[in-house]
C-alpha cells in the first residue's frame, strides 16, 4: 500500500463545545468498524504502521486528531481540555457524525486516558470492543515511567521546546524508528503549542472512579503493552486487566512504549484478530 493512503479522507466535526475536530476514514464502508485514537503531543499520523496494513482492507478505520494535536483546533482555555467529560464528548461526536454502530476503540498511551473518560461518562453500550495500547488507564503514580513527558515550564525557548519534544519521542521507542520516520513524528509533535501540553498535564482522573467504570465494562477489551516500555510502566497494564475480569493482556517483549510501531506486523494481526472476534463473539 502506497503512503498517500495513510492522509485518508478528512471530515471536520464539530464538538459539543464547538471545538473543530479533524476526523479521518479508510477501508471499507461496510467492514467492522475501528476507531483509532492517537497520544500526547501525537497525531492520527502515528498511525501509519496500521493504515498502510491489510487492516484498512478488511474494516472501517476512523482516527481522530484530538482537541489541540495535528489539524484539529487549539482553544486557549486550559479548561477546555481539562473538563470531566470534555474528551468523552468528542469521541462521542466522532461516533455520531461518522455514524458508526458498533466500533473498536484503540487508544494509545492518552488515547486510553481518553477512552476511559468515554465509559466513565457514557458506557460502553455502544461499542464492540476496546484495545488499550501503552496506556496508563488507572492513574496510580507508581506507573509513571522515567521517559515520560515531564511538565512544561511556562517560559520555553524554541530551542528547549524541540529539545524537550526529541526527549520524550526517544522514550517512546525501544526499537528506534528510521531517521525518516522520526523526523515526521517530531513535526506533528512540535505542531502542539507549549500551551496545549501544559493544559493536558493538568488533567487528572482519580483511581476509584475510574476503577469503578472499569468494573461495569462488558465488552471485549485487549490490552497491549511493551514490556521496555519507560513512559507507562508495564505495572499499568497489570492494573488495567485487574480492574476488567474479561480482559486480555497481550506483551511485547521487545517494545517500549509504541508496540503498534516497533513491531507493526505482530500488532496488526493481533488487531485484526480481535476486532473479528468482537464481532463474532468467539
Amino acid at each position: 500500500m502506497t503512503d498517500w493512503m495513510v492522509d485518508g479522507a478528512r471530515s471536520d466535526i464539530r464538538a459539543p463545545d464547538g471545538t473543530r475536530l479533524a476526523v479521518y476514514e479508510w477501508g471499507d464502508p461496510a467492514g467492522p468498524e475501528v476507531v483509532l485514537i492517537h497520544g500526547f503531543a501525537q497525531s492520527h499520523l502515528c498511525f501509519a504502521p496500521q493504515l498502510r496494513s491489510e487492516l484498512v482492507r478488511h474494516c472501517r478505520v476512523v482516527a481522530v486528531d484530538l482537541r489541540g494535536h495535528g489539524n484539529s483546533a487549539q482553544p486557549d482555555d486550559p479548561s477546555a481540555y481539562r473538563g470531566s467529560r470534555v474528551w468523552a464528548d468528542d469521541i462521542a461526536a466522532v461516533l455520531a457524525a461518522k455514524k458508526l454502530e458498533r466500533p473498536v476503540l484503540v487508544g494509545w498511551s492518552m488515547g486510553g486516558r481518553v477512552i476511559r473518560q468515554y465509559l466513565m461518562i457514557h458506557g460502553d453500550a455502544r461499542l464492540a470492543g476496546l484495545n488499550f495500547v501503552a496506556s496508563q488507564v488507572i492513574e496510580d503514580p507508581r506507573c509513571r515511567g522515567p521517559g515520560a513527558p515531564q511538565p512544561v515550564p511556562e517560559q520555553q525557548t524554541p530551542e528547549e521546546e524541540i529539545a524537550a519534544a526529541t526527549v520524550f519521542l526517544e522514550a517512546c521507542y525501544a526499537k528506534q524508528p528510521t531517521k525518516a520516520e522520526f523526523r515526521r513524528a517530531l513535526a506533528y509533535n512540535i505542531k502542539v503549542p507549549a500551551a496545549v501540553r501544559r493544559a493536558i498535564g493538568g488533567w487528572s482522573t482519580e483511581a476509584a472512579p475510574t476503577i469503578a467504570a472499569l468494573a461495569k465494562v462488558r465488552v471485549p477489551v485487549l490490552i497491549t503493552h511493551g514490556r521496555r516500555d519507560t513512559v507507562v510502566l508495564p505495572a499499568a497494564a497489570e492494573m488495567t486487566r485487574a480492574a476488567m475480569a474479561q480482559a486480555r493482556l497481550s506483551w511485547f517483549d521487545d517494545c517500549g512504549h509504541s508496540p503498534f510501531s516497533e513491531d507493526a506486523p505482530r500488532f496488526n494481526s493481533e488487531l485484526t484478530s480481535f476486532v473479528q472476534s468482537c464481532q463474532t463473539g468467539t
